[in-house]
C-alpha cells in the first residue's frame, strides 16, 4: 500500500496521465472508498469487484483516516477528497498542458459544472463534456468512442455509485486513448454550486456527511444512518 496525501496524489494523476499519452493502452481507474461505500463492498461482491479492479482507491471518508492512525501501521495523512482533488489536479493539469474530459450528472449541471470550472482556471484545456445519462447501450459507446477520439489525459465520471464504476469497468477497453479515469461520485453539483461544501472545521472533523445530509435530508438522511455505523464497526473490527 502506497500512503500520499492530497497534493501527492493529484501530481501523481497528472504525472500519469501525461506519461500514457499517445501510449493506447487501458487507462488508470482510480476511485475512491467512504463509509457508503465500506458498507456496499461488504454486503456486495458484485460492487466490490467492481472496486477491486480500480488501481488506486483514495480514502474520501474521514471514517477510514481515523481507523487507520487507530489500527494501521502507516496512518493516512488525510482524507483525499475528491472535491479538494479536482481543484488541485485542474491547477496542476493547467500549468503541464493536460487535457480533461468531464462526464456526468444532467446537461444542465454538467454544463454549469464546467463554466465555473473554466472561469477559475481559464487555460485548463477541456476537450469535451456531457451528461451522464444514456438511453442504452449504444449510446455509452457513442459516448465512449466520442471520448476516446478526443483523447482527454484525464476523464472525470461524476455518475454515483455504484454506476460511475460499472460504466468504467464495462467500457475502460474503449478508452485507451484516455490517461487516467477518476470517478467523481456527486463532484459536478458542487463544481455548478448545486450544492455547497460543508465549513473546514466540519470537514476537518469528519462531519461533513452531515452537512450534506442537512442539504439533502430526504436523499441522505437514511443512507448514512444505515450505511454509517455498520462501516465504522467493519473498519473498526475486520481483520487487517
Amino acid at each position: 500500500m502506497v500512503v500520499v496525501d492530497r497534493h501527492e496524489t493529484a501530481r501523481a494523476i497528472v504525472e500519469e496521465a501525461l506519461k500514457r499519452r499517445n501510449l493506447w493502452r487501458y487507462p488508470a481507474y482510480l476511485t475512491s472508498t467512504n463509509g457508503e461505500v465500506t458498507y456496499r463492498c461488504n454486503f456486495d461482491e458484485t460492487e466490490r469487484a467492481l472496486f477491486l479492479q480500480a488501481d488506486a482507491i483514495h480514502a474520501d471518508g474521514m471514517f477510514h483516516v481515523f481507523v487507520s492512525r487507530l489500527r494501521g501501521d502507516t496512518p493516512l495523512p488525510e482524507r483525499v477528497a475528491t472535491s479538494d482533488l479536482f481543484f488541485d489536479v485542474a491547477a496542476l493539469a493547467e500549468i503541464s498542458g493536460a487535457t480533461m474530459f468531464m462526464l456526468g450528472a444532467t446537461q444542465k449541471t454538467n454544463d454549469a459544472a464546467v463554466k465555473a470550472v473554466k472561469r477559475e482556471f481559464p487555460k485548463l484545456d477541456i476537450v469535451g463534456h456531457r451528461n451522464g445519462f444514456f438511453e442504452g447501450l449504444a449510446e455509452e459507446i457513442a459516448a465512449c468512442n466520442q471520448i476516446a477520439g478526443l483523447a482527454p489525459d484525464i476523464l472525470w465520471v461524476s455518475m454515483g455509485v455504484p454506476r460511475e464504476q460499472k460504466f468504467v469497468v464495462r467500457h475502460r477497453h474503449r478508452l485507451s486513448s484516455v490517461g487516467v479515469i477518476k470517478t467523481s461520485g456527486g463532484l459536478f453539483d458542487l463544481l455548478a454550486a448545486a450544492n455547497t461544501r460543508a465549513p473546514l472545521w466540519m470537514r476537518n472533523a469528519g462531519l461533513e456527511w452531515l452537512w450534506r445530509t442537512y442539504q439533502e435530508p430526504r436523499r441522505l438522511a437514511w443512507r448514512y444512518i444505515k450505511t454509517n455505523p455498520v462501516a465504522l464497526y467493519l473498519l473498526l473490527t475486520k481483520p487487517r
